[in-house]
Order: C-alpha cells, then structure tokens, then sequence
C-alpha cells in the first residue's frame, strides 16, 4: 500500500476534502465502532486543530506533511489536559499535567490526535483483554482478541480508524498486534525515541513504536519522533531516513533465522510451513540464508519476564493513591496503601508486581534477578556475533495464531510464551518491525543496533518477494 499520509496531505493541498472532514469522518468511525478500541474520544481537540489548518490551506499557506493527519495514541502516554487513564482503575480519571515528547513531536508536526487508544492495563498482557474498558476485538476476526499490549492501537490503524497509531513496546507490545492485525508495527532501536511521558513498565526495553498500513508511513513518523531529548539520558542523535535510501536492497547480502524458533515443538504448523517457504523466496531473489544457534525459546521469556516484572515492581511502586489515582482510604496510612493498590490494580498487574518483588527479595535477588542480568549481556553478546555473519534476521512474530477472546485470561503462562519469538529482540534493544506478509502473522525483521534503516529497506525488498 501507498503512503496514506501523503494522499491525504495532497488531498488536503488540492482542497478535494478539508481537514474538519478528515478529522469528523475519523471520529465518527471510531464512535461507531464495535472492536472496543477508544478509552477517550478527542473531538473537541481535534476538531479545534482541523480548523486551524483549514484556515490556513484557505489562505494558500503551505501546510507540512503530517499537517492535519489524524493519529491515535496507546493510552499510556501523557497528553496535556486528557486523560490518561493505562487502562486502569487506579489512573481512571488522571488527567495528563504535561505532554509526551514523542507525541509532543508529531503535534508540532501538525498531526492531530483524536484517540486515546485501548490496551492492557499498563502494558502487562499480550492480548489488550487486562482492562477495565473490556477486551478489545481483533480487525480480521472479532472473536479474536486484538493483541497486546497495543491492541487498540493495532486494530484502529487496519481498520482505518486513524492513519498511523502511537504504541508502546516492551517486549512485543507493538509487533505482536500487528501481526495479528495485519499491518506495519515497529519497535525502534532503544533510544532512537525518547521515552518521557510513557508510563514506565520495564525502563531498559520500553520504546515508542509507530504502527501503521505502509513501510513508507512508519518512516515518516519515526523520522518526526526521532532525537536526543534531554529529558530521556537514554536517547540519542540519530539521522534522518530517507525514501530514496529504503527503496532498494543494495547492501543486503545474507539473511539469517534461528533454527530452534523453528524447531520449536510449540510453533503453528502453517505458520512453520509458511515461514520456510518465505525464506525459499528470499533465497531465489539471490540473498543468502543462513541458519542461527540462538537461547531456547523458553529461556528467553524467562529471563525477559524475570526482569520486566522486577523493573515494573520497582516503577509501579510511586502509584499507591497518595499523588495521584483512585485512592481507597483504610483506618492507617499503611492500609490504605494497601487496599488502593489491591483494589485498584489488575490480577495481571498485581502478579508480576509480586513476581518482580520476589525475584528482588533477599535470597532470590542473586539467584534470578543476576543471573537474567547475565543471560541478558549473553543474548546481547550472541547478537552481536550474528550480525558480524548475516545483515537482517528474520523470524515469525508470534509461534502461534491469535487466541479466542477469554483464553489467555484462563492460562497466563500460555501467553507469556505467545512472546517467544519477540522478547530477545527487546533484550537486545535491536530495531524490530513487522510487516504482514510471509505467515498469518507476519514476519518480524531485525537489524543490528541503530541499523533501522536496513529494517525498513528490507521490509519494501520483501513487498515484492512474498
């Protein structure tokens, strides 16, 4: 598919449609809409905005690419004067003081949001059903569930909903409901974006990730967010992607995969058939495929899940009612710290609270939260050694298809392991994106650290081959 962004910006330019057209044709899909995708409606914000740039297209000023496009935000982003609410009870009626970078960004930009999109309640679930809004229903099939944890944001972009969605990913929680989806999903190397102003669930693999219906957008709008921010002193400088440089192969020499992901007896057989016929195509465009020794899958959502529940144990710890949030008062201070956070916190959030405390404890700390540093500074390490041999990774997203709408909420552990084949890239803080071809879905491609330039290259090589 074409850029949606420039159609509309030319049609805007050509005066075909206005702004305040664009804006209300979105807001009243998503009023209408039956997959349960928006916690908070912005009609009044958004409705302001497409009046200004009416007005200034009616006066012949020139308007910039992004002017006047409407987006959707993951709701666990600050957004001056709205609610942000992570799908929770606790934040149910927070309202944001201050404005995300990344999303401060795109309003500069000119882009207009006018959602707050569901999701599991702050990002701890692969299936956008841990929310107090109810689950939100999959675009191809709504007996399925979305996604997680961006599955609002996944659903509203194939569904045309907006233009492009602002997702967050963690350990997959913008790849995943893409691929269930079927669209564009990308975590960024961590640090191209800043992080400021996203609820933090694991500080060292959390990164803003746009979603989208074409390579050509998802540039486009990591181009816009990109950047050193000074108040994120894990980002960095990083240089503008340009279209010419995405379309073409050149430099793509040998693709590697990890053989045990595909060896692994939990994989979907048609996903595994479809995955091995995808890499014949890749080797009949003249590219070299090599097979990967990688961790097993198990070891890698284990050591992901050990330290995401430790740094979310330690990041949630500031919400206990007393700033900010639903508090529940009790007869001492330490009981109402208690019932605000138990009544208020979902049965997926409370239990990687405690699984995060425990692996921190005295006399577990040494022996699980040490060690998952180890194994992680091990898989970064393999990493580094795979892409000295191949350019590109490339692997499924997900071993599996996406569950019925309930079944993850009955078996925790299955959905952990729905995030076998997206943790490690996460660990390794590598840029990931994927794109919706190749199996049902899609294929996830991976690059070396700072390399996502070569992901969107081969994400356009691939539109052609698959």
């Amino acid at each position: 598919m074409d850029s949606q962004i420039k159609q509309l910006h030319q049609q805007l330019m050509n005066k075909e449609i206005s702004c305040t057209a664009l804006i209300q044709g979105k807001l009243d899909l998503l009023k209408a809409n039956t997959n349960n995708t928006v916690n908070t409606l912005l009609d009044s914000l958004a409705l302001e905005l497409a009046a200004k740039v009416d007005a200034k297209i009616a006066k012949g000023e020139p308007i910039g690419l992004l002017e006047g496009i409407p987006f959707g935000i993951k709701d666990v982003y600050m957004l001056q004067g709205t609610y942000a609410t992570a799908s929770s009870q606790l934040l149910k009626n927070y309202k944001s003081a201050y404005t995300a970078t990344a999303i401060q960004k795109l309003l500069d930009a000119g882009a207009i949001p006018i959602v707050k999109e569901n999701c599991d309640s702050f990002g701890h679930g692969s299936s956008s059903e841990n929310t107090i809004f109810g689950a939100v229903k999959n675009a191809i099939n709504p007996n399925l569930v979305g996604g997680g944890s961006s599955g609002g944001s996944a659903v509203n972009v194939a569904k045309d909903y907006t233009v492009f969605s602002i997702g967050g990913d963690t350990g997959g929680s913008v790849r995943q409901p893409a691929g269930y989806n079927h669209v564009y999903g990308l975590k960024p190397t961590y640090g191209r974006i800043s992080r400021y102003g996203l609820m933090a669930y694991a500080s060292s693999t959390d990164c803003v990730g746009p979603i989208a219906k074409s390579v050509e957008d998802i540039r486009i709008v990591l181009n816009v967010m990109s950047g050193k921010d000074t108040k994120d002193q894990t980002t960095y400088a990083s240089s503008e992607i340009s279209k010419e440089t995405i379309l073409n192969a050149e430099g793509i020499k040998t693709v590697g995969y990890f053989k045990n992901f595909i060896e692994n007896e939990a994989i979907d057989p048609k996903i595994k058939a479809d995955f091995l016929d995808a890499i014949e195509k890749i080797k009949a465009k003249g590219i070299a495929v090599k097979e990967l020794d990688f961790f097993k899958s198990d070891i890698l959502v284990s050591t992901y899940y050990t330290l995401a529940m430790a740094e979310t144990a330690s990041n949630l710890s500031r919400l206990d009612g007393s700033n900010y949030g639903h508090r529940i008062e009790d007869k001492n201070l330490k009981e109402s710290y208690a019932i605000t956070r138990s009544e208020n916190f979902s049965e997926e959030t409370k239990r990687r609270i405690v699984g995060g405390n425990q692996v921190l404890s005295q006399g577990f700390s040494d022996e699980i939260y040490l060690k998952g540093l180890a194994l992680r500074d091990a898989i970064s390490e393999n990493f580094e050694n795979d892409f000295k041999e191949v350019d590109i990774i490339i692997s499924p997203v997900t071993p599996s298809t996406p569950p019925k709408i309930g079944d993850s909420l009955k078996d925790p552990l299955a959905m952990y392991l729905s995030d076998a084949y997206t943790v490690g890239f996460s660990l390794g803080q590598l840029p990931t994106l994927t794109v919706p071809q190749g199996t049902e879905t899609g294929l996830q491609i991976t690059a070396a650290k700072n390399n996502d330039e070569l992901v969107l290259k081969f994400a356009n090589f691939l539109k052609d081959t698959i």
